[in-house]
């Protein structure tokens, strides 16, 4: 179990990189879309075999969620939008797997300087939690368009469910059902949001829109 566990997180750690070399709309969505799937196995691998009734809901609403209803909600934004590629990021895509490559080492250190966790939990599970958060914060500050700032804000959400799903596993249900409804609620927005942005403005580069004047 704990094999298998460690290569669902290597997973997670590799679509991590995916997101911050890819350009393509559609398939960063896709790939965000697969490593949803991957958390709910996280979820199961965590549990060390004792599956309750509520680690099996929980894990039905990860993949529900972030597998199916998030990509569908972000690919009918991009449609909407009109968009298919990041062009001309802050930080090219080169650079960008390169810093996330580098990101790694720098979440096993920071894992270091954290207080022991229990033997239950497996060791690249922090390392990879921290590693989805850097991830995601580059994807939020080095992206122009706000169809991948989204993308980084839920690869960031990503870090922090496989905190949760870690380290608070008495209550994980409500911890995590609570994060996954607040994360449902920004992303219907954030849908809307890029669709009336588009719509009215013919772009959806986040910073033209201060450019703008009263």
């Amino acid at each position: 179990m704990q094999a298998w566990t460690d290569l669902v997180l290597i997973l997670v750690i590799l679509t991590n990189l995916a997101l911050a070399g890819l350009s393509s709309f559609g398939t960063c969505v896709r790939v965000l879309a697969f490593q949803g799937v991957l958390l709910g196995l996280v979820t199961v691998g965590v549990q060390q075999g004792d599956l309750s009734l509520h680690t099996l809901v929980l894990v039905a609403g990860i993949v529900a969620i972030k597998g199916l209803v998030f990509p569908r909600l972000l690919l009918r934004a991009v449609r909407e939008a009109g968009v298919r590629h990041e062009v001309e990021p802050f930080i090219g895509f080169a650079t960008s797997l390169l810093i996330g490559t580098l990101a790694l080492p720098l979440a096993m250190w920071l894992t270091s300087h954290l207080p022991r966790v229990g033997p239950a939990v497996p060791p690249l599970l922090i390392p990879t939690a921290f590693h989805a958060i850097l991830i995601g914060l580059l994807l939020i500050v080095s992206r122009r368009k706000a169809v991948t700032q989204v993308l980084g804000y839920l690869a960031l959400e990503n870090g922090i469910f496989i905190f949760g799903v870690g380290l608070v596993r008495q209550a994980t249900l409500l911890v995590e059902m609570g994060i996954l409804l607040d994360v449902f609620v920004a992303v219907f927005v954030m849908g809307i949001a890029i669709f009336h942005i588009s719509r009215e403005f013919d772009h959806i580069d986040t910073d033209r829109l201060s450019l703008l004047k009263e």
